[in-house]
């Protein structure tokens, strides 16, 4: 963590500082130069020398006047340094946290002594003149979500430092860390496609680009789309009008299934609710809202919608839809999912929109997120599980070792079940994150070698002669 300074012309007041004011009181600084004028004075007189006595006088002075909590004028600070800490407003991304620390110190104070600390980092020490100051305090992280910012802990001193206040706390306000994502260019499409326009080819009749057939002209039919050239070779008379066919467009719908359940990260002993998670190592939950993050990205690039549901939390899912602002919704809503008490077993899976594909971010540390993926692929949703669990660190302790052999064991055989049943997994850890986006292109090819297959079975000239 550390700090920037950049000196302002006004003070400013804020208000934010402990609730009782701080009170001013003498320093060891000053009762040592008291003691010391007394005693070299007193040496002086009971030796006769003058000069000596002389010595200690100003060290007496210094002591007695300076250090007084309630000298008259300006000698001595009377009233409490207010600080304040502010951040920008706004959710913020992950990297930096950053806020601006305003001090007003009162008049008398020389020096302001600052302890700055945020979780995770070594508390950081810095001394500043008592001018009206703002400083910049910055701490890394690669932590997503609600995340606690700084707590500052001040002291002004007086002349000579013979003067001290009560310590003053300055207590930043929590960041909202929004997850970011990384370009994964196409992603997979249901097998069936919703609404009446979009950016992909259904396989109904309806207006778009791609050649279905030539066909007979029927009640219905558009004028604009008869084929002259196939009428006048086929029909010379004219007795009879050919129009040409295509595949309608459509939209895909991605529903955006997120495990909040738990939020375990590399290290097994955090895992019990003992210790405190490092700020630069990403957890699982960390990992889903940045797998699901870039999943959000690549659907609303493509022109599609996108919706958002949480296993972790019984409430009302993020519908689907499309655009950069339901875009900043989303995000928002990864943002805040978090484990919510114990964890309960849900009775059915939640209900999702008809032909849509499901993304799972999990860990599949139990058999839930398995159940759920393969209810929705009987239901006939097209489901891809991303597995967010982090590397896990290896550990010391026989006992732990043992536990997670078997946790590992358990979970593997779960991810070769969803495999045998036809759900492709995607490792979303830091060492195979790079070949997410591969997958899922291999992902996407395969389906459209399907749907190329299904539109070479259709009719080419249905009725024509």
């Amino acid at each position: 963590m550390t700090f920037g300074t950049s000196v302002r012309d006004r003070a400013r007041d804020r208000g934010l500082r402990a609730a009782e004011d701080p009170v001013w009181r003498r320093t060891p600084t000053a009762v040592l130069s008291t003691v010391s004028g007394v005693v070299v004075l007193v040496v002086g007189l009971l030796a006769g020398r003058a000069d000596v006595g002389v010595i200690g006088l100003p060290l007496l002075l210094t002591g007695v006047w300076t250090g007084r909590p309630r000298a008259l004028g300006e000698a001595s600070p009377q009233t409490p340094t207010r600080a304040s800490l502010s951040s920008e407003d706004g959710p913020t991304a992950p990297g930096e946290l950053s806020g601006t620390l305003t001090l007003d110190p009162p008049p008398g104070a020389e020096l302001v002594v600052l302890r700055a600390a945020a979780p995770g980092h070594e508390p950081s020490d810095l001394v500043v003149a008592a001018d009206h100051r703002e400083l910049a305090v910055r701490s890394a992280t690669v932590r997503t979500g609600p995340q606690p910012t700084f707590v500052v802990d001040l002291r002004g001193y007086g002349a000579a430092g013979t003067t001290a206040e009560d310590p003053v706390r300055a207590v930043g306000p929590p960041r909202l860390v929004l997850p970011t994502a990384v370009p994964l260019g196409r992603v997979p499409l249901p097998p069936r496609m919703r609404g009446l326009t979009g950016p992909h080819t259904s396989r109904r009749l309806g207006d778009g680009d791609e050649l279905r057939d030539v066909h007979l002209f029927t009640p219905g039919d558009r004028l604009r789309r008869i084929d002259w050239r196939t009428t006048a070779r086929r029909s010379p008379e004219l007795d009879e009008l050919y129009v040409r066919r295509t595949y309608a467009t459509a939209e895909a719908t991605t529903m955006l299934v997120v495990d909040s359940r738990d939020d375990v990260g590399p290290d097994l002993r955090t895992w019990r609710g003992q210790g405190e998670q490092r700020v630069d190592e990403a957890t699982s939950l960390d990992l889903a809202r940045h797998a699901a993050a870039s999943v959000a990205h690549a659907v609303v690039d493509a022109g599609d919608r996108v919706g958002l549901q949480d296993l972790g939390r019984r409430r009302r899912p993020l519908p689907p839809a499309a655009g950069r602002r339901h875009l900043r919704r989303i995000l928002h809503g990864l943002a805040m999912s978090s484990p919510w008490g114990s964890p309960t077993r849900r009775l059915r899976p939640p209900q999702l929109p008809t032909d849509a594909v499901v993304f799972v971010f999990s860990t599949v540390l139990d058999d839930e997120p398995v159940d759920l993926a393969r209810t929705w692929r009987e239901q006939g949703h097209r489901v891809v599980v991303v597995d967010t669990l982090p590397a896990v660190r290896p550990v010391v302790e026989p006992h732990m070792r043992i536990a997670w052999r078997v946790t590992s064991m358990e979970r593997a055989d779960r991810l070769r079940r969803l495999e045998a049943e036809g759900t492709p997994v995607v490792p979303w850890r830091a060492s195979e994150r790079a070949g997410a986006a591969a997958r899922l292109e291999a992902l996407v090819k395969a389906s459209e070698r399907h749907h190329s297959a299904h539109v070479r079975r259709a009719p080419v000239a249905g009725g024509a002669r």
